[in-house]
This record gives C-alpha cells, sequence and structure tokens, in this order.
C-alpha cells in the first residue's frame, strides 16, 4: 500500500515538474532566467513561510552540517542549475524538443543510483527503465532526423541535456538523505524541506539576478506572466518538491527513475495543446512505452535483494 502511495506522489511530482518547460517558454521573452526562478521562489515562500514559521525555525535550530550540505546541494542541482540550464536552452530549441530531452533523467538516474548507491536492479524494474530510454529515444528521434542542426540548436540542446543530469544527481541526493531519514527520530516534513531547498536556491540566484538588471521588467510584464510566476513558484517548485519528496520515502531509486520519465510526456503533451507543435506516431508510441514503464512498476513490491536481482 506505502509503495502505491509512493507511486501516486512521484506520478504527480514528475508530471507537475513537466510543466516547468512550457511555463517557462511564455517566460523566456519577459524576463532574464535568474529572475524567473528568484520571483518565483520569491512568491513560493512569501505564500507559505506565514503558516509554516514555526516548523520552519524548529527544524533549522535542529539541523546539523550534513543536513545542511544536503539541503545545499539540493537547492544546486534541483532548482538552480536545473532551471537555469533549461530556461537558458529553451529560447535556442522547440518546446517539444526541450521536453523530450528532460526524457534523459530515467536513464542517468539509474545509473548514478547503480554505482553512488548500489541499490539492487530487479528484472521488472531495468524492463520499467527500458520501456522509458525506448520511449525517449522514439520520441527524440523524428527531431533529430527531421530538425536542421545548426549550431544554435544543438546549444540549445546541450543546455536541456544538462538540465536532466542535474535533475538526475538531485534525485539521487534526495533518496539518500531520505535513506538518513528513515532511521532518524525527527525526519524533516517534506514542505519545509522544499521551504528550505528554496530559500538555499534564492541565495544562489540572488547576486547573479542583480547582475542580469532585469528585476526592473517585473513591473512592465502582465497578469498572464505573474499568473505563470505563481505557477512556478507554488506548484513546479512547492506542490511538486513536497510530492517528490513524499513519494522518495517508499521508492527505490531505480523507481523514481522510471517515473521520472512522466516529466517529458507531459512537457511534449502540453507542447501540443498550448503551442500547436505536431506529434507523429512515432512520438505517440514513444509516449505509450513510457506509460507501459509506469504499469509495470504499479504492482512492484518493496524491493529487497530477490533471486532475480542483479547487479
Amino acid at each position: 500500500m506505502k509503495l502505491h502511495k509512493g507511486h501516486i506522489y512521484l506520478m504527480l511530482a514528475f508530471s507537475l515538474a513537466g510543466t516547468s518547460v512550457v511555463t517557462g517558454r511564455s517566460l523566456t521573452g519577459a524576463l532574464d532566467s535568474f529572475a524567473i526562478t528568484i520571483t518565483g521562489l520569491g512568491l513560493m515562500l512569501l505564500c507559505l513561510f506565514p503558516f509554516f514559521a514555526a516548523k520552519t525555525l524548529h527544524t533549522i535550530r535542529r539541523l546539523q552540517k550534513p543536513d545542511w550540505a544536503a539541503l545545499f546541494c539540493q537547492a544546486l542541482f534541483g532548482i538552480f542549475l536545473f532551471r537555469i540550464l533549461l530556461l537558458t536552452g529553451l529560447p535556442l530549441t522547440s518546446t517539444a524538443e526541450a521536453g523530450i530531452l528532460t526524457g534523459a533523467a530515467p536513464a542517468i538516474t539509474a545509473l548514478l543510483a547503480w554505482f553512488f548507491l548500489r541499490e539492487p536492479l530487479s528484472a521488472k524494474t531495468a524492463l520499467g527503465i527500458l520501456c522509458t530510454v525506448t520511449g525517449i529515444i522514439l520520441l527524440q528521434n523524428n527531431h533529430l532526423t527531421n530538425a536542421a542542426l545548426v549550431w544554435q540548436h544543438t546549444t540549445g540542446n546541450l543546455f536541456v541535456l544538462g538540465a536532466a543530469a542535474c535533475e538526475s544527481v538531485f534525485n539521487v541526493i534526495s533518496r539518500k538523505q531520505r535513506r538518513k531519514d528513515e532511521s532518524a527520530k525527527l525526519p524533516i516534513q517534506p514542505l519545509i524541506q522544499t521551504m528550505l531547498v528554496a530559500v538555499a536556491a534564492g541565495m544562489l540566484c540572488l547576486i547573479p539576478a542583480l547582475w542580469e538588471k532585469s528585476l526592473e521588467a517585473l513591473w512592465s510584464i502582465g497578469w498572464q506572466e505573474w499568473g505563470a510566476l505563481l505557477w512556478y513558484g507554488l506548484v513546479i517548485t512547492a506542490l511538486s518538491f513536497v510530492c517528490f519528496y513524499e513519494g522518495v520515502k517508499y521508492c527505490d531509486a531505480y523507481t523514481t527513475a522510471a517515473l521520472s520519465g512522466l516529466l517529458p510526456l507531459t512537457a511534449l503533451l502540453l507542447a501540443v495543446l498550448f503551442w500547436g507543435e505536431a506529434m507523429t506516431y512515432q512520438q505517440w508510441l514513444g509516449g505509450l512505452l513510457i506509460v507501459c514503464s509506469i504499469l509495470l512498476l504499479a504492482d512492484q513490491k518493496k524491493s529487497s535483494t530477490t533471486a532475480d536481482d542483479f547487479t
């Protein structure tokens, strides 16, 4: 039951995270990357901190140096580098292609989990990840064969791939921290952890945002841009991170890697709906494989080393 709960939380987390591609595309024309990130984080903290100030301060007082180091790394890779690389790459490539390229995260996460966490890889989990990776290849292949591979376009794709790698590092760091929290008497609550990570990421973004000198542009943007910034802060950051932190309590890193395939699938579907970008039968087949990988994991029991485990 807890594993199904973890699946639901992770599916929701990655689906919401997938909206960052379309949301970012709608903001990049009006604001620079650091301004978008720090404003979204600021709106989130402004809305949530007054209600959770006491719990947050209580948590801060009992955190130790390793906890702060883990939170800083999550802020660095999960918010700061991920969003900066994604928002930098978006203007240089298509929305759909950027969403698809974030699908490199499952394979990267699985590799990092095996190498650093030494988590056993079951046959069913491996098949789920294989379906995800195959789906990503099918989704991407149409663009690789038809897009004009100019330098600017390739550079944009590399930025997005870098964002996917940062997402993978964030997944593994979060899973490793959850291992420690499972034995802790007072583990950090997901919402409090999200707020602390957001504060750290905001501090990383502050100086670059001031250097960009684009914060003054906030006064000239319209209600649609402000709505997108609120979505960025409250949904893409707060809600998706809370769901993610709650989900990784019950799922291993390989399951997390496979379910992260929902991020590029969501991004692609939203690009079709809101930006009118076409999908081919090959891309639909790739999306179906990603869904199949989720179904393969739906009835999987909590991982333990069994006869079909291999490393």
